[in-house]
């Protein structure tokens, strides 16, 4: 194992990369009670249109597949794995995201056994066309559940109106209609692809033996066979760097409008030479204008263009990226300007030496606080690791942020061609 010692929480990170790829981190927390662990794999909505493994021919699937598919893998043909973990004392759960999906849990007692178990289930998938049919109907109802739901309408509203093509402007579920194409084969095609270990990363911190952990992983690993792996090719279309459109307007059965504008990134941002300082200037900018200590948010409150969901979303990967802000609104169309205004004015005027070493501070500050939490730096060493960077690079990169690249970020980053907005509007209201 590789060690590391992290000065930032006074412990040692271990590191291994397995025989069949899978990259095993271990963060020993010997003073906390309990153990939290996730496993995931690069492959999320976004992934539509790839070459499975062994081939070299693309292929295109249906909307919503990855979601689809980490539902599938907690059934099994005897039971459901959530039982499993509530028989060991350990509360699980997963997620689907644009780029990631993940398996977790955390407990107090049987660490062993539940890390053997989320290991297991993960890689034994088990589908049947019955199967796949009846969840066909469970995720269905769940599409139309977030279809009448304003603020996720909002949201990828506000998607949809930035990007024209990329898939990230398509619900992460997919749609009611796109679900019903899916079949077994699609699934284990999908899961043979993206879930081979070396496409995937298993992160544990809580009170253990890194040694011992890390034989059981291995000891584990060792009973399983898995294709040889020669990389994934993905394919995006081509996307142009302005915002699709101006304003996406959406009717529902709603009695307050709301309002979200968002900046899409531009590729360059992404690149790996700044993908992370990016993210660092962008939340740095939001959260001192925009938190509820900020200038811009108490301005907006007195105007009374704002109510206490007003709330900002920040998604950069190295395929995609932008920021989104907005909420319950009486004025759609002046919240809209008067954020868009307020954003070209933070480019246009720029940032004081004063306000950036605020604005450092408080972001330092921050991480180091998130350190203290497992699942915060379980799930931020994934991001980053799958975004080719090591997380405990963080703050050294952060630390070393200066005055004149700070400036130079901000002023590559706002753009109005790159600005939209959705409006959530009653549906009697223009």
């Amino acid at each position: 194992m590789n060690e590391r010692v992290l000065h930032q929480v006074n412990e040692t990170l271990y590191e291994k990369e397995l025989d069949n790829g899978l990259k095993v981190v271990l963060l020993p927390r010997k003073e906390m009670e309990k153990t939290y662990a996730i496993f995931a794999t690069k492959y999320g909505s976004i992934d539509q249109t790839f070459t499975p493994i062994g081939q070299d021919r693309f292929i295109s699937v249906p909307d919503g597949i990855a979601h689809f598919l980490e539902h599938k893998l907690f059934e099994k043909e005897d039971g459901d794995v959530f039982q499993a973990f509530t028989r060991q004392g350990a509360s699980a759960n997963a997620y689907t995201s644009f780029s990631r999906t993940a398996y977790l849990f955390s407990c107090t007692e049987n660490v062993r056994e539940n890390v053997e178990t989320l290991l297991n289930f993960v890689q034994e998938p088990y589908f049947t066309e019955e199967t796949v049919e009846k969840e066909k109907g469970i995720i269905a109802q769940e599409i139309k559940m977030y279809d009448d739901e304003p603020n996720w309408r909002l949201f990828f509203g506000t998607i949809q109106a930035l990007y024209a093509k990329h898939p990230v402007r398509i619900d992460i579920a997919g749609t009611v209609d796109s679900i019903q194409d899916i079949t077994k084969d699609d699934l284990y095609t999908c899961y043979h692809t993206f879930y081979h270990p070396a496409n995937m990363v298993l992160f544990i911190t809580g009170p253990f033996s890194p040694e011992s952990m890390m034989e059981l992983i291995e000891e584990n690993q060792n009973t399983k066979t898995f294709q040889p792996f020669d990389g994934i090719k993905r394919h995006y279309p081509d996307e142009p760097i302005e915002a699709g459109m101006e304003v996406n307007k959406i009717h529902m059965p709603v009695s307050h409008p709301k309002c979200m504008i968002g900046l899409k990134e531009t590729p360059s941002r992404l690149t790996h030479d700044h993908l992370m300082t990016s993210r660092f200037v962008s939340s740095m900018i939001y959260d001192y204008f925009f938190s509820k200590s900020g200038e811009y948010y108490e301005q907006l409150y007195e105007l009374g263009l704002i109510e206490d969901d007003f709330d900002l979303e920040l998604h950069m990967e190295r395929d995609f990226g932008f920021s989104a802000i907005g909420g319950s609104t009486p004025e759609p169309e002046k919240l809209h300007e008067t954020l868009k205004n307020m954003l070209l004015t933070i480019a246009r005027k720029g940032i004081s030496e004063g306000e950036f070493d605020r604005m450092k501070k408080k972001q330092i500050g921050n991480l180091v606080r998130s350190l203290n939490s497992l699942e915060s730096t379980a799930n931020q060493y994934i991001y980053y690791h799958q975004n080719g960077f090591n997380y405990f690079d963080a703050l050294p990169t952060l630390e070393k942020l200066d005055m004149v690249t700070f400036k130079q970020y901000v002023e590559n980053w706002i753009d109005e061609k790159r600005i939209s907005a959705c409006y959530i509007l009653p549906k009697n209201q223009e």
